[in-house]
């Protein structure tokens, strides 16, 4: 059975998304709802936001796109959609994905 998209946070539209990249994306997360392990260049993990936790990569026109997530046992836990324009994970946006998931998880 594939595991359900739980959205904390952000969504894949067009625009700002091309339909490419939409789409490209959306095949990534059905690979991953249905227990596919991801490695790069598509997915790398981020032990830094917590266990379990990765780095999806889009690549559209002009810009790189990342889709922070996380692998639980019932749901594949998206926690945030954004434009990556620097080689490290902004520390904001790592702070953003942390208050997320202990949200995410007092809630659950």
């Amino acid at each position: 059975m594939d595991k359900p998209l739980a959205w904390c946070h952000g969504e894949i539209k067009s625009p700002p998304f091309t339909q490419t990249a939409r789409l490209g994306a959306g095949l990534l997360l059905r690979r991953l709802q249905q227990g596919e392990n991801l490695g790069m260049p598509h997915s790398r993990p981020m032990p830094a936001l917590g266990q379990r936790c990765h780095e999806l990569h889009v690549r559209d026109q002009n810009k790189s796109w990342r889709i922070i997530y996380r692998i639980d046992e019932d749901a594949i836990v998206v926690i945030e959609v954004f434009s990556k324009t620097t080689q490290q994970l902004p520390e904001d946006i790592i702070q953003t994905c942390q208050n997320r998931l202990r949200r995410y998880d007092r809630e659950k």
